[in-house]
C-alpha cells in the first residue's frame, strides 16, 4: 500500500477519534475514542517503520508495546 493512502486513513482516524473524545459524554464511548486514536499512531509507527527501514521492526514492536 501506498504510504499516502495509508496516512490519510489515519488522519482520517485519528479525526474520528478526536472527535469522538470531545464530544462525548459517555466514559465507555470516549474510552473507545481514545483506542481509536491509539490505533492511528500505531499505524503511523508501522508504516513510517516500514517506509524507512524495512529490515527493522522498530516501529511494529514499538506499537505492540503502546
Amino acid at each position: 500500500m501506498m504510504l499516502e493512502h495509508v496516512l490519510v486513513l489515519s488522519a482520517y482516524l485519528f479525526s474520528v477519534g478526536l472527535y469522538g473524545l470531545i464530544t462525548s459524554r459517555n466514559m465507555v464511548r470516549a474510552l473507545m475514542c481514545l483506542e481509536l486514536i491509539l490505533n492511528a499512531v500505531n499505524l503511523n509507527f508501522v508504516t513510517f517503520s516500514d517506509f524507512f527501514d524495512s529490515r527493522q521492526l522498530k516501529g511494529a514492536i514499538f506499537s505492540i508495546l503502546l
